[in-house]
């Protein structure tokens, strides 16, 4: 090929680039032109778009507080409790026949002590565990070997989550007062007193760092009556698939004897738990379509309006040269661009104000919006903007210049 023709080409090419770039340029200019002629009813718009993302994002942090345990649970942990029920304790000595099945790695007891901090509303996850088997069970809590140590060593020791102990301004050292609800000490008083010797955090962002952990040893013998009995148990087995066999294996083990068990996984009780509360997924998804689908009818009717305010306007661009594509394509672009603009600002707002901490003070475990909801946001921007927009832009793609210049 002579050169003058790939020059040439190459000439062509690119004068094809600066048209398609003038031509998106024309097409932006237009889009925000049309909007800022009716600046109130598009900020007005804009703004509901804006409150319904922030409420968007609040509610999809509150609802990661109620499942986040569910979705960190372990997948090689099992819970095991009393068959009748939940309340209902176990014999301590159940734990070495829990370790004698095949498949299970460690069982570590837990009791549940039930204390309230200050206030009756107060009210925390707080266990009585064997400090050895505390990291063993829970992995995903992280803990320096000094507040570990100090854990091992002092026998009315006590560990919080990080979580907990800025809720409650608590610092390694302090002395904490809990009243139990439940547990009597043998003195006769309701008053636990506790040394706070370490901190842990979460391995990941969803981990509960809500919990309050004291030493099993300490608790049994300062209780004023049930020595030698525990809660529940948490059980680590070495294959994850195998779980619900194992967890057979165990009831079956201890089927017929004085307190019968009934073990499931970790994530089966939580999500047990949860529902207890009610189906907050269900609950949050029912509010979220009742705000977007009015939301929706908002946006539809602001582009209504725009679409029916400028038919001449769009059958002298068609008189111009602006094809139906490019008519749909303008009026699309308004209700992408005003969909945007208020959900970008709404969840930019629900980021800020989550990150500023939970509302309830510390009752939810976690309490952030996580980042899949960050892009559910962007793709609801989308599905609005399309929804809200294509029949206003399929009425004014279907334009007759001549019958909309009559009009």
């Amino acid at each position: 090929m002579p050169l003058e023709d790939e020059l040439s080409e190459d000439e062509l090419s690119e004068d094809e680039r600066c048209e398609d770039e003038d031509s998106e340029m024309k097409y932006l200019y237009l889009i925000l032109s049309n909007l800022k002629r009716k600046k109130i009813r598009t900020g007005l718009t804009i703004l509901s778009v804006m409150v319904a993302f922030i409420l968007f994002g609040y509610l999809t942090a509150i609802r990661q507080g109620f499942v986040a345990g569910v979705e960190v649970a372990g997948a090689d942990r099992l819970y095991l409790r009393n068959r009748i029920s939940p309340l209902k304790s176990l014999p301590q000595t159940y734990e070495s026949g829990i370790e004698q099945i095949e498949g299970v790695e460690n069982a570590a007891h837990v009791s549940w002590f039930g204390g309230i901090y200050q206030d009756p509303r107060n009210f925390f996850f707080q266990v009585a565990m064997e400090p050895e088997e505390l990291f063993v069970i829970y992995p995903e809590y992280l803990i320096s070997d000094e507040h570990k140590k100090a854990f091992l060593e002092t026998r009315s020791g006590a560990i919080a989550g990080r979580g907990i102990a800025e809720r409650f301004d608590w610092k390694v050292g302090d002395r904490i007062p809990i009243r139990s609800t439940v547990w009597r000490n043998k003195d006769g008083g309701r008053s636990w007193e506790f040394d706070l010797v370490g901190i842990y955090d979460g391995e990941e962002k969803g981990t509960d760092t809500s919990r309050f952990f004291f030493r099993y040893d300490f608790f049994n013998e300062t209780r004023a009556f049930g020595q030698g009995r525990v809660q529940f148990y948490m059980i680590r087995v070495s294959n994850p698939e195998r779980a619900v066999e194992i967890a057979a294996a165990i009831d079956l083990a201890f089927a017929n004897s004085p307190a019968e068990t009934r073990t499931e996984p970790e994530g089966v009780m939580l999500q047990g738990v949860a529902n207890q509360v009610g189906n907050i997924g269900f609950i949050i998804l029912s509010i979220m379509t009742a705000v977007f689908f009015t939301l929706m009818l908002v946006t539809g009717n602001t582009m209504a309006y725009t679409v029916r305010e400028r038919t001449a306007e769009w059958a002298v661009l068609k008189a111009l040269g602006f094809t139906d594509r490019g008519v749909l394509g303008l009026v699309l672009g308004e209700s992408l661009v005003l969909t945007a603009a208020g959900g970008i600002i709404g969840m930019v707002l629900a980021w800020t104000l989550v990150s500023l901490g939970d509302p309830t003070r510390g009752s939810l475990p976690v309490f952030f919006i996580p980042i899949r909801d960050l892009l559910v946001a962007s793709l609801l921007i989308v599905a609005m903007a399309l929804i809200a927009g294509i029949i206003p832009a399929r009425q004014a793609q279907k334009l007759q210049i001549a019958d909309a210049l009559r009009r």
